[in-house]
């Protein structure tokens, strides 16, 4: 089963070694778009004026996806008429953070630890478990950006996301932004220029 973009933009916020989460509050915005957009780009949700429909309810087979589609279906059959996107994002940053964390243990990429801050107040943390997969999005990404190759549409979109959350340091640690900002925006640019009124934006940037 593929990694999905969730689990790649959350695997670049956990810190390998200590299992701390970065960037948390951005990378949750990141999460939570990257979830719209994978469910977009299979065909299950579209999003049209800023608004958020269920196009297919038809399960993806990949239990984060369906999860989510079936949240959403369900949210949206509430309301009187098609909600905002941002909406849904606002609503679900949090939690799918947190979901896409649980994919990554049952995947066994990363481990889950319990540990007594001070002996008294519990924290969970979430070392790596196998890199190889961090490892390899990571040579992607740079391929990308600091090599110049063409990117394909999944990669496009995360490079979008990860730019619009602002997690370049957790992408490119050690390069400044003042060196890849001309490629991301390029980047982030083509992404706007490949969605179709089914996708959601890849650019949403946290307020």
């Amino acid at each position: 089963m593929a990694i999905t973009l969730a689990e790649e933009i959350t695997l670049l916020s956990l810190d390998d070694e200590s299992g701390a989460p970065r960037e948390r509050p951005s990378a949750a915005w990141a999460v939570a778009g990257s979830i719209l957009l994978d469910l977009a780009l299979a065909g299950r949700v579209a999003v049209e004026a800023g608004r958020l429909r269920v196009a297919d309810r038809t399960p993806t087979e990949v239990p984060l996806l369906d999860e989510r589609l079936r949240q959403i279906a369900e949210w949206t059959a509430r309301k009187s008429s098609a909600p905002e996107v941002t909406e849904w994002l606002t609503r679900d940053r949090g939690k799918a953070l947190e979901a896409a964390i649980e994919s990554l243990c049952a995947r066994g990429l990363v481990r889950e630890e319990r540990h007594r801050v001070l002996g008294v107040l519990p924290v969970t943390l979430h070392p790596e478990a196998d890199g190889a997969a961090e490892r390899e999005l990571g040579d992607r990404l740079r391929a990308v950006v600091l090599d110049g190759a063409e990117p394909d549409a999944r990669t496009t979109g995360l490079i979008a996301l990860i730019h619009g959350a602002k997690l370049h340091r957790l992408a490119f640690p050690g390069v400044p932004l003042k060196e890849i900002a001309p490629r991301l925006d390029g980047i982030a640019t083509d992404s706007g220029r490949r969605r179709t009124s089914a996708a959601p934006s890849a650019t949403c940037r946290p307020p």
